[in-house]
């Protein structure tokens, strides 16, 4: 198992009306993950990568490790929220089932520790990010790099994750309502 991460060195500010994000892209092969703060309508990056379980692992063994990777994560930077993008409906059915089964063991981790996980559709994020719901993987990274200054992720993953945290921050109210 890998685990790669970046940070940007910034010291988390803290303070009244700061939230901090915790964004998930679940995936059996490769999980992004990255972590922003909000102060109103201010964004800071905080640290983004990814956990690459070894696809030679069995199954259960690989959710195990999606699962305590996060748990670290949030132990790491105690996220005050969490968000992860919804499952979107692949044309293999097996396929569909695995994300299923990477998307639980991803969202366990911090709804166990007491961390509100808030669920976005894939173009809602895309569309909060770049602007237009169906924009393609290189646009989401040249957008983190623009929204978040500090943020180098050349993970397409951890760039997606890095966009489920923002759309969280943008959409944070209508999902604590549960209204999205």
């Amino acid at each position: 198992m890998a685990v790669k991460e970046k940070t940007a060195g910034v010291v988390a500010t803290g303070g009244p009306g700061c939230v901090r994000i915790l964004g998930l892209d679940p995936g059996l092969r490769h999980t992004g993950w990255g972590v922003i703060e909000a102060h109103g309508n201010r964004l800071s990056y905080i640290a983004d990568g990814v956990v690459e379980p070894s696809p030679k692992l069995p199954l259960a063994e690989r959710l195990t490790i999606l699962f305590t990777e996060v748990q670290e994560l949030v132990t790491r930077y105690a996220p005050h929220e969490c968000a992860i993008e919804e499952t979107f409906v692949n044309q293999n059915p097996v396929s569909t089932l695995k994300l299923g089964h990477a998307r639980a063991a991803v969202m366990l981790a911090p709804a166990t520790a007491g961390v509100l996980v808030a669920e976005y559709k894939p173009n809602l994020v895309k569309k909060s990010v770049v602007g237009a719901g169906h924009a393609d993987k290189v646009q989401v990274v040249a957008m983190m790099r623009m929204l978040l200054p500090g943020s180098k992720s050349s993970s397409e993953d951890a760039a997606d994750a890095l966009a489920v945290a923002i759309c969280h921050a943008h959409h944070r109210a209508s999902a604590l309502r549960g209204v999205k």
